[in-house]
């Protein structure tokens, strides 16, 4: 008799699955938060806010950020919020190849995991679009579903000491393949199948893309080559996110770091405040921010470096502090006291014990599938924890008998980092790290078990339900 699968696990499989890149990742976010209510917002308009009304915009289309509005909410109250990043390791498309397709290393990848793996192109496309005499640009996701590139390892007769340590230059060797040179011949470019006014307007230089790999782009974009303005595009696998095992206790999958975490918080904002009376009670503002290029450390318009998080407190400070009449230079000190009342938790994967490599954990520091979330502690500040910042989300386990654990990296080792210090830094807000841990982080395939995700999303739902009532019998700085 097969064992019965966690639906909060089968649904992270789903948004895995919808999921290949950062821009995928947010379109799935986007329509769930539109299924449960939500409206979108631009950063290019004003906002008209209402007390309990939910909410979303995005930035590039890879960074998005959600919140609700408590019915008690008054400008200068607090903000609850979880923050992740949409962003995984990825060979991303650069601009040059020809039968092989030239790309770019992005973030670090366990990149020996990508050769011999069928893969697949997806990300977006700019078009040019001609309406009416009128000429405009949109920009399209695309995903390319069938195998059309692969990385060949060498065989072990040309290189007898593979076995020994399997090394590669990563801008020679890590080539995908798209086309052998007889059946590329066979494939013009596109610019000799123009006419003489399409390549004039051809915004793609020829010479740089195949006409085979331009085609099979146009072909998922529902457009002529030509009409393809430019293009962000990175490689991934065809294979689809699973839940396995012997008693389906984990979940196989690409991008597990960090979609498990973006996908934990926005079930859990979602859930926390579908019911009609869910922000009754609620003074604060709940909030999922989900960043991109955090595996290349954040720095950019749309990365926790970025005034994104502090410009949506600042937006949703201000516009209700001229609901009740008060002066401009007023909403700045409100904001300033806002952000002292907020709190952050910085949702990334965590290290769980490797079976094979147990020595590469601080014996009293081991965190374990299936144990919980993991709270991350370092001293020199590559995480943002603290002593009040992990009891809050501690407290939070142990109303909800949920488990947790503890993470402290080896002194001989290097501590990795989060948007946490980043967030704690730019914008001066307590800050936990904690993360759900996995095996196999930054692999093609990556593994976590289900009965973390149902761990995270029940305590990311019930921080959003109780941090306000639990902060506000906790005396710091008084």
């Amino acid at each position: 008799m097969s064992a019965t699968v966690d639906p909060v696990a089968v649904d992270l499989v789903d948004f895995l699955n919808a999921s290949p890149t950062a821009f995928h990742a947010v379109e799935e976010a986007k329509r769930r938060l539109e299924k449960a209510g939500f409206k979108q917002v631009s950063e290019r308009e004003d906002w008209k806010l209402e007390i309990g009304g939910k909410y979303f915009f995005t930035r590039n289309h890879s960074t998005i950020i959600a919140f609700a509005v408590g019915k008690k909410y008054v400008a200068g109250n607090g903000f609850h919020i979880v923050g992740a990043h949409t962003d995984s390791p990825c060979l991303k498309v650069s601009k040059g190849g020809y039968l092989e397709v030239g790309v770019q290393t992005y973030g670090g990848g366990l990149w020996h995991t990508w050769f011999d793996r069928d893969l697949t192109l997806a990300g977006r496309v700019i078009i040019r679009e001609k309406k009416g005499g009128e000429i405009s640009y949109s920009h399209k996701l695309v995903r390319i579903q069938e195998p059309i590139l692969r990385i060949p390892t060498l065989a072990i007769h040309l290189d007898r000491s593979v076995n020994e340590g399997f090394k590669f230059n990563t801008h020679s060797q890590l080539v995908p393949v798209l086309a052998t040179a007889i059946k590329g011949e066979m494939q013009k470019l596109v610019g000799e199948n123009c006419t003489a006014e399409s390549n004039a307007k051809q915004h793609v230089d020829e010479k740089k893309h195949h006409s085979l790999l331009l085609q099979l782009i146009a072909n998922e974009a529902s457009c002529e080559p030509d009409a393809i303005c430019d293009f962000e595009l990175q490689l991934c696998d065809t294979q689809p996110s699973i839940i396995g095992g012997a008693a389906k206790e984990f979940i196989f999958s690409g991008r597990v770091d960090n979609l498990c975490m973006s996908f934990c918080s926005l079930k859990a904002l979602i859930d926390s405040t579908s019911p009609e009376s869910s922000l009754d009670e609620e003074s604060g503002v709940r909030m999922v921010a989900l960043f991109d290029h955090e595996e290349v450390g954040s720095d950019s318009a749309q990365g926790a470096g970025s005034p994104a998080m502090l410009d949506a407190l600042s937006r949703i400070t201000q516009f209700f502090s001229l609901q009740i009449l008060r002066p401009d230079p007023i909403a700045f000190q409100l904001l300033e006291k806002a952000i002292q009342k907020s709190f952050v938790v910085s949702a990334d994967m965590a290290h769980a014990l490797h079976p094979n490599y147990m020595d590469k954990h601080e014996e009293n520091h081991q965190p374990k599938l299936h144990g919980g979330l993991v709270i991350k502690h370092n001293a020199n500040q590559r995480y943002a924890t603290n002593a009040v910042t992990s009891f809050i989300f501690r407290e939070i386990a142990e109303r909800h008998q949920l488990p947790i654990q503890d993470f402290v990296v080896r002194n001989d080792m290097p501590c990795g980092s989060t948007i946490g210090p980043i967030l704690a830094s730019g914008v001066g807000i307590r800050t936990v790290d904690v993360g759900a841990p996995q095996l196999s982080m930054h692999s093609i395939r990556e593994m976590c078990a289900v009965d973390d995700v149902r761990h995270s999303y029940e305590h990311f739902k019930a921080y959003f339900d109780e941090y306000t009532e639990l902060d506000a019998k906790i005396k710091v700085d008084f």
